[in-house]
């Protein structure tokens, strides 16, 4: 438990004007100080309507005042919240006069983390709390609300307990190395190995697809110039975002627009068609398409269907990253007057559409989300937690240790050696080990006040 001995004061509501603001105390002061604002005695976990008066007697505003006392709060310390209108000029001067009677002002994510500190929440849970706050769609935020409440720190946790049965159970083995018994065989070792594997590929793929609904799904349009890159981004994006004019390589720089299918982030690139060209401008836009294919999760060939695949299009296929998904739309059916299909194929899906008039773009949409993401996205969600790079690097090296024990299953030193690292990883997760730097990286993402 976290013993702070200051008291720490933040406008807890978003910047700007509102019907109500919220200034948030917490720390051993926290009652001291509001009850010196305040006009009348707070009582506990009872909202009180009083005057809240600076410390020259001139009255601030007039508010409510909930006190939580430790440890049944959201911090597990002593918690104040002073509701007051929301005008950023009457919670400065809430905050001051907090300040003046002896609060400092908390740093980002400082009650996040002193929820944390005091075992609140663990540390995924915090990292749900920011996820919340940021997500951009309704799937987010419900994934994100599943982590926040625990669920996932309980799968977590049920896996780690029984990695560390197992682990001991090996060690137990190694100290009676005088006994002619088959430990490894009898304990069913290569069974419970085998079933703890199973149960890392679901969370990995639970991860990924939740890392997805965190920073979204880069796709990159590609295409010759005048193939209609930017008709068709205005048509997903419902809007004008691009200019469309029959002038080739107008667009000469990267187009990013963010939107949402199906409650799945994407962001979408627009790029500058890719061509031999003399001018410096579109040759940088160029230089930046193929910076932005490096990176991206799907490529959208656009190809004329009139015309069809051609050997400027092989020749990108070339260059890029093996491992990204690709997509082929063939627009302007309107002017072939043909219906627009989605027709399977070895090198991508077929996309038959019109950019122009949007028919088929339904269709588009639909294959984007498919095609990167696993039915647990499309569906639900309630298997999805919102994962970050640290969460997918500490996952894979569980999935490392215990291949590698499986694969040393006659040797038990080196099981309960790979048994442990796969502990330290998995634990590092919910934040039972955690260097402070760590934690520094993760609470400086917070906003103050929270």
């Amino acid at each position: 438990m976290l013993n702070a001995p200051t008291t720490i004061v933040a406008v807890s509501t978003a910047a700007g004007n509102g019907g109500i603001g919220v200034v948030r105390l917490s720390g051993p002061r926290s009652l001291e100080i509001s009850q010196a604002i305040c006009s009348a005695n707070i009582t506990p976990r009872h909202a009180g309507l009083h005057n809240f008066i600076h410390p020259n007697h001139n009255i601030i505003d007039q508010g409510i005042a909930l006190y939580f006392p430790k440890p049944n709060s959201f911090t597990g310390e002593d918690v104040v919240e002073l509701q007051a209108h929301g005008s950023p000029i009457v919670l400065k001067q809430l905050v001051a006069a907090c300040v003046e009677r002896g609060a400092i002002i908390a740093e980002p994510g400082e009650f996040t983390k002193r929820a944390y500190l005091n075992n609140k929440i663990d540390l995924m849970q915090a990292e749900a709390v920011i996820d919340l706050i940021n997500a951009s769609t309704e799937a987010a935020a419900k994934s994100a609300i599943h982590s926040l409440s625990g669920k996932f720190s309980f799968k977590i946790n049920d896996l780690l307990n029984e990695l560390v049965e197992l682990r001991m159970y090996v060690e137990a083995c190694l100290d009676f190395p005088e006994e002619d018994i088959d430990f490894i065989t009898q304990g069913n070792v290569k069974e419970k190995l085998n079933k703890l594997t199973i149960t890392m590929h679901s969370i990995i793929e639970s991860a990924h697809q939740g890392k997805l609904l965190r920073e979204g799904i880069d796709v990159v349009l590609v295409g010759q110039p005048n193939v209609g890159k930017s008709s068709l981004l205005n048509q997903l994006a419902g809007e004008e975002r691009a200019i469309v004019t029959e002038i080739a390589g107008t667009t000469r720089d990267s187009i990013s627009t963010h939107m949402s299918f199906h409650g799945v982030p994407v962001n979408i690139v627009d790029t500058a068609g890719l061509r031999d060209t003399d001018d410096q401008v579109e040759k940088m836009g160029i230089k930046k398409t193929w910076q932005s294919l490096e990176t991206a999760h799907i490529a959208l060939f656009l190809v004329e269907a009139g015309q069809g695949i051609t050997q400027y299009e092989k020749t990108i296929l070339e260059r890029l990253p093996p491992d990204i998904s690709k997509i082929w739309v063939f627009n302007k059916i309107d002017l072939l007057k043909i219906s627009p299909s989605c027709v399977s194929s070895p090198e991508g899906a077929h996309i038959y559409l019109s950019a122009k008039t949007g028919e088929g773009v339904e269709l588009l949409i639909d294959q984007i989300v498919a095609n990167i993401s696993g039915p647990s996205l499309r569906d639900d969600n309630q298997n999805i937690f919102m994962a970050r790079d640290r969460h997918l690097v500490a996952l894979t090296q569980v999935k490392k240790s215990l291949t590698n024990a499986t694969l040393h299953i006659d040797a038990a030193e080196i099981v309960a050696e790979e048994l442990t690292r796969a502990q330290l990883s998995l634990s590092s997760i919910t934040g039972e080990f955690s260097p402070d730097d760590l934690l520094g990286e993760i609470f400086s993402q917070f906003c103050i006040g929270k």
